[in-house]
């Protein structure tokens, strides 16, 4: 007889949770709530204990980050930091609780760019293509294939993801911290991480400067030669200073609403 896996709960879990990792989207953390949404019966099952309390808030503030990626590959994800939570709470010495943030954010981005071009500009495009045809010709298996072909990838995708990123997470984790391993597996996190957040501020703050004295002095041309998006970057580390003097995002929503708006009208950006 087949002996039951105790960690099935914890795959149904990343599962179903992850299907709804959407449904709290914000402006500001982007998916944050939904993945403390998904991780949040694991960390209720770590820190059960009453001495555990304050450990358990500070790993709810360490979920609520920043975090946005495909909904089918975040199982993945979500079974990785449970398993990484589960090592620092047995290991809070030596395991580094910043390398469980800095997997995740190393991850929003491969993760994100392989599964939007599987599931969104893939899957999805052959699926409704199937299902239009059939549809067309008067039968009422294009929208039913349609779905069906659309569910089956990411079902396999999503429960697997999770069950694989939480086993791969207990069994190499340890291996790593006992060989010396994860400082090197954190840099390079750092670097990816960074890399990813860089290339969010390049393609999703869209600033230029319409500003020229003539044809021969074109001001955004002339910033582009120093530093390509300077601009969108400059406006990011205004927001990140007004974060660190503890400035509220509902001010820094309307900085940016009413200061976007008065310089379009002064003519300074656009």
């Amino acid at each position: 007889m087949k002996k039951k896996d105790p960690n099935a709960w914890k795959y149904r879990q990343f599962f179903w949770r992850s299907w709804a990792i959407q449904a709290s989207w914000n402006y500001e953390r982007q998916m944050n709530m939904g993945f403390m949404y998904g991780i949040a019966p694991i960390l209720d099952a770590i820190y059960k204990n009453p001495e555990d309390e304050q450990r358990k808030k500070e790993a709810y503030e360490r979920h609520m980050m920043y975090y946005n990626c495909t909904p089918q590959t975040s199982a993945f994800v979500l079974g990785l930091a449970s398993s990484m939570e589960e090592q620092y709470y047995e290991d809070p010495v030596s395991f580094n609780p910043e390398s469980i943030s800095a997997v995740k954010t190393s991850l929003m981005g491969p993760l994100s760019g392989v599964g939007d071009s599987f599931f969104q500009g893939t899957i999805r495009v052959l699926a409704f293509g199937l299902g239009i045809n059939l549809a067309q010709q008067g039968s009422i298996l294009g929208p039913i294939l349609a779905m069906i072909v659309s569910f089956l990838p990411s079902f396999f995708v999503t429960y697997y993801g999770g069950k694989i990123g939480y086993t791969m997470g207990n069994k190499y984790l340890a291996k790593l911290y006992q060989e010396g391993l994860m400082d090197k597996v954190m840099y390079i996190c750092s670097i990816v991480g960074l890399m990813v957040i860089g290339s969010m501020i390049a393609s999703m703050i869209g600033i230029t400067t319409p500003i020229q004295m003539s044809e021969a002095f074109v001001l955004q041309d002339v910033l582009d030669n120093v530093m390509p998006q300077i601009l969108p970057l400059g406006i990011t580390f205004l927001m990140y200073w007004l974060l660190q003097k503890k400035v509220k995002t509902g001010w820094m929503l309307a900085i940016c609403l009413i200061g976007g708006i008065v310089m379009s009208l002064l003519g300074i950006l656009a």
